[in-house]
């Protein structure tokens, strides 16, 4: 590639691990950033706001490929309407989204579900997004990230006594894995919905977190707590889980073996 790849949320969890992957396949690279940075080597940075649209006309133009890593909890599909615009007007060739596995299979209808769940919807929102808009695209489904179930388990034993969520169970996969996808699918032929990518193994809610704890030398009581509505029922049946096989190979266990 002679253009560009554009990486918005270039600065967080995923994208830290990204980028320099790009790189390392020898691609230029263009951060979307809400704050200014000093260009590095073969990386500049275009201040912009995925949530106002503004900036967003200036970080698309000229590039052929970009890969959206850009996400939060809330207004996913909102960021993504105005990335999409902006990349339509642009002639953008190759949109590559990063979504979750669930997305088409945990509803988000009533009140506790958007509470909780609301990140399921938003995602489902944002691939039909990128798959109505005429752009040739890919997307990638993928678990939770170790890294976000590592901020969540340390969250939740902050407390004296973890509330648990009863018959969760999550199948997180490294962000390195999920990184090296990602620079495979933008330098490849737009693809449409690729294979879900998962980690090795599926884990309880509860012994995710005992695993954290006996990683870091520590006891917290443990209490169920069922989550009411659609979307968590869903989840307790598996809908959050991979179908087939998955490609990950580094497990929740080996990731906590190197904090």
């Amino acid at each position: 590639m002679s253009k560009p790849v554009l990486v918005t949320g270039g600065t967080g969890t995923l994208g830290r691990a990204l980028v320099p992957r790009l790189r390392a396949a020898d691609l230029d690279v263009r951060i979307l950033s809400r704050h200014d940075h000093e260009p590095g080597d073969g990386i500049e940075y275009v201040v912009g706001d995925l949530t106002s649209g503004d900036g967003i006309d200036t970080a698309v133009d000229g590039v052929a490929t970009i890969v959206h890593c850009g996400g939060t909890s809330k207004g996913d599909d909102v960021k993504t309407r105005h990335l999409v615009d902006a990349a339509i007007k642009a002639g953008t060739q190759h949109l590559v989204y990063i979504s979750v596995v669930g997305a088409d299979r945990v509803p988000v209808t009533g009140r506790t579900d958007r509470a909780v769940f609301g990140y399921f919807a938003a995602k489902l929102a944002s691939e039909r997004i990128i798959a109505e808009s005429g752009i040739p695209w890919t997307t990638l489904r993928a678990t939770q990230f170790h890294d976000s179930m590592l901020l969540a388990a340390r969250a939740m034993t902050k407390l004296p006594v973890v509330p648990v969520m009863s018959g969760f169970r999550f199948q997180p996969v490294d962000t390195g894995e999920v990184a090296d996808r990602l620079v495979a699918l933008a330098l490849g032929a737009p693809a449409g919905l690729v294979p879900d990518l998962a980690g090795p193994v599926a884990y309880d809610m509860a012994d995710l977190v005992r695993g954290y704890l006996r990683a870091t030398g520590r006891r917290r009581l443990f209490v169920p707590m069922r989550v009411p509505g659609g979307a968590a029922r869903a989840t307790r049946a598996g809908a959050n889980l991979p179908i087939g096989p998955t490609a990950g190979r580094r497990s929740w266990t080996d990731f906590l073996a190197e904090l």
